[in-house]
């Protein structure tokens, strides 16, 4: 059996559960570009996208014949998002790093952003709830469009640099965690449940960045030399 192979067909087997190595592997692909997130270093992209490519394999159950035959579409296709949205913000903070390959500078997003951050998270969950469940989706279907459109959002806003994305993440994480048990992905829940703690951490870490930063502008306003 090749590496790939093995990849694609390996479960992990506790009691009478089966659990995809794919499925924990990709999620500890996204835990490390989390924590390059929180770092604001570039490598967290690249390194997500691999965790994604591998996850959407994962949450298409029924079509790629693993032990768990739930397709969670909204989980699935948030993994094409992501890819696509991480190239964006791969290229945005490889303009931006500095000589520590320390790639932005956390802000606040505008009230403007923050009302369509807002709108996008409900209007899109309304939009997509009806489309996923003709296609499919595991009940209860709001929920999988919740999570689909809080990941998008709040990978853009993590693009952008605005602080608030930990906010949607934690969001995303309260709905999920129950989603993925009820569903059967455990290995995801239970990393959903760590990211609930992490994001809160994440949240707290670029804001104490933001207060440096502001304090050594005054500072350096206020210096004789300034």
């Amino acid at each position: 059996m090749n590496p790939l192979e093995w990849l694609f067909n390996a479960t992990l087997v506790i009691g009478d559960q089966q659990i995809l190595w794919r499925e924990i592997i990709g999620n500890l692909f996204g835990l490390a570009s989390a924590l390059g997130g929180l770092r604001r270093k570039v490598w967290a992209w690249p390194v997500g996208i691999i965790g994604n490519a591998l996850l959407f394999t994962v949450f298409l159950g029924a079509v790629f014949g693993t032990p768990n035959p739930v397709n969670l579409l909204g989980q699935a296709g948030r993994q094409l998002v992501f890819i696509a949205v991480s190239i964006y913000g791969w290229v945005q903070w490889s303009r931006t790093k500095n000589e520590e390959h320390v790639a932005v500078q956390p802000k606040w997003a505008s009230w403007k952003a923050r009302v369509g951050l807002g709108l996008g998270m409900i209007g899109g969950t309304l939009i997509l709830t009806p489309i996923f469940r003709a296609l499919g989706s595991f009940e209860p279907v709001w929920a999988d469009a919740w999570i689909f459109m809080g990941s998008l959002l709040a990978t853009w806003g993590m693009a952008k640099g605005w602080t608030e994305f930990w906010l949607i993440w934690i969001a995303v994480d309260l709905v999920g965690v129950p989603l993925l048990v009820s569903a059967g992905y455990y290995a995801s829940a239970l990393l959903y449940a760590f990211y609930g703690v992490f994001t809160f951490v994440g949240f707290l870490t670029w804001m104490r960045v933001q207060r440096r930063a502001r304090e050594a502008e005054l500072s350096a306003g206020t210096s004789p030399g300034g």
